[in-house]
Formats: structure tokens, sequence, C-alpha cells
């Protein structure tokens, strides 16, 4: 469910819970494509046949492609409108503390930590945690930051 606001509520954000997104599936073409974008070919990641012998039993998603899927789980969990420009400003605390197999099914849950008022907008500070369905551990956990502007 996407939590909609307007600019003007961004201030009384801190404390919310924003929920989970859908899930998603991994695939093979995905992480494919994400090894030629960042010329990352190693074995572990593009080689299925090899990587069924491998510390993991099968590929894994780049550690980096399952953090850039925060970017397609935003539009699923918070709508700011009002906004002229939105962008995200860094990331602070990342961590990947399971890798995440081809075929797995990711999701998001995110928290608004904080909310400060800078230059002209408004910059939130989001816990985020990426979950692999059944997992015991989470794929990534991370603050990101993310500033709006009206």
């Amino acid at each position: 469910m996407t939590t909609t606001i307007t600019y003007d509520q961004l201030a009384d954000l801190a404390g919310t819970d924003l929920g989970h997104t859908e899930y998603r599936t991994v695939t093979q073409d995905q992480v494919n494509l994400f090894a030629d974008a960042t010329d990352d070919h190693q074995w572990i990641h593009v080689d299925p046949e090899r990587a069924k012998d491998g510390p993991f039993g099968a590929p894994i998603a780049h550690g980096f492609l399952t953090l850039s899927l925060a970017v397609p789980f935003w539009t699923e969990l918070l709508e700011v409108k009002g906004v002229s420009t939105k962008v995200n400003y860094g990331l602070d605390k990342v961590r990947f503390p399971a890798p995440v197999t081809v075929g797995s099914r990711v999701r998001m849950q995110a928290t608004v930590a904080e909310v400060v008022e800078v230059r002209g907008g408004y910059q939130i500070t989001v816990d985020q945690t990426i979950e692999i369905e059944g997992g015991a551990k989470p794929a990534v956990v991370a603050r990101g930051l993310y500033r709006f502007y009206a």
C-alpha cells in the first residue's frame, strides 16, 4: 500500500512505518544485465552451471543490484504530491547480510527515521530492509537519504 502525502506533510513523517512492497523475483537476465552495466562478470553471478557447485548452490545477485531495487520499491511505498524535484541524496550504513540467489523473491520494508529541513526542501532518513522471502536474514539493510523540493 502506497503512503500518499503532500509536500507540506513531510515534516510530520518521522516515525512512520511505510510498510512492505510487493515481492519481486530476481532473474538471471537482471543479474546478467547488471553484470554488463557494472563490468562485474564474476562467475558466482553469471555462470549458473558453475555456480551450482559454488558456495551458494546457485548464482547470486550482485549486492549492489539488490540495493538498487530500492529505487523501484520506493514507488510502491511513498508518493509525495506537490514536489518539483525528488533526489536520492545518499546512503548510510549499508550491509548485505545474506545473498540473493537467482529466482528468489525480495521485497522492501521502510520506516522514516528522521525528517530535517534543508535549504529549499526536506531530507528524510529512511531505515530500509530488503527481505528475502523465507530467508532468515535480510538481503540488504540500509539507511537511505532522500530529498524533496517544493
